[in-house]
Order: C-alpha cells, then sequence, then structure tokens
C-alpha cells in the first residue's frame, strides 16, 4: 500500500530522483545476471520490461499470493511483547514532519436533483446556477 493514497506517484519520482530504471504494476518479477524482468498487465495483453539493477519497482495485486493468518496465530500474535525502538538509537534522525494537518472538515451536503422537461430547460438551469 502506497503513502501517496494509491496515486501512483511515489514509486515513479523515486526513480526519477535517483536516476533509476523503473517497473511499475510488476505482476512478475524474476532476476536475472544485473538486471531484472518485469512482467506487466496494459491495456493491450502483457508486457515484458528488462531492466538493468538497481531499478525501482511497484508492485499489482496479482505479484504475490496474501498469506491469511490463522486465528491460533493471531491469539498467540497478541500476547507477544512488542519491542519500540527509539529511531535515535537506530541512527536515524527525526526531525520535524514535513507536513502538518491544518484542518480536516466535511464537504458541504449535497442539495437533492431535480428533474427536467428537457434539454433546452436543462441548459437553461445551469446558466442560471452559472455552472456552464
Amino acid at each position: 500500500q502506497a503513502i501517496d493514497d494509491d496515486c501512483n506517484q511515489t514509486g515513479q519520482l523515486l526513480a526519477a530522483m535517483l536516476d533509476w530504471p523503473q517497473g511499475t504494476f510488476a505482476s512478475r518479477v524474476e532476476l536475472e545476471d544485473g538486471a531484472v524482468r518485469v512482467q506487466r498487465e496494459v491495456d493491450g495483453g502483457l508486457e515484458t520490461l528488462r531492466l538493468r539493477l538497481p531499478a525501482v519497482l511497484t508492485a499489482d495485486l496479482r505479484l504475490n499470493e496474501p498469506r491469511y493468518a490463522t486465528l491460533p496465530n493471531i491469539m498467540k500474535a497478541k500476547k507477544k511483547p512488542m519491542e519500540v525502538i527509539p529511531a535515535a538509537d537506530l541512527g536515524v534522525s527525526g526531525g520535524s514532519p514535513r507536513l502538518k494537518v491544518l484542518q480536516v472538515q466535511e464537504p458541504p451536503a449535497r442539495a437533492g436533483g431535480e428533474k427536467v422537461e428537457n434539454v433546452e430547460t436543462l441548459v437553461e438551469k445551469l446558466r442560471q446556477s452559472g455552472r456552464i
């Protein structure tokens, strides 16, 4: 799951910043000698890319078969202690956040729709409301 709200930006921006080749929406990945072969689905079928390494890849949902945890393993995991390591202990500077949420509010409620008799009436109502 991308941190860019699934807008398909993170991988491509990273590849551009690093000046590395990119393979987006990878549904199959095979490593070769100093390269990677990426298969991806496009409108016309399948496309296969061969990229030199290092490269940036983004995954399609068909890349992997998800594993589902069994109920006994979920219960065991709840009982295990979670170790919290401060970022400073790992040599990562915390710094200040780059984004700040200023306000969160719901959009205004939408008004109900209206049926019109014909296209001319529709166009006139759209003009009156300033939509066209």
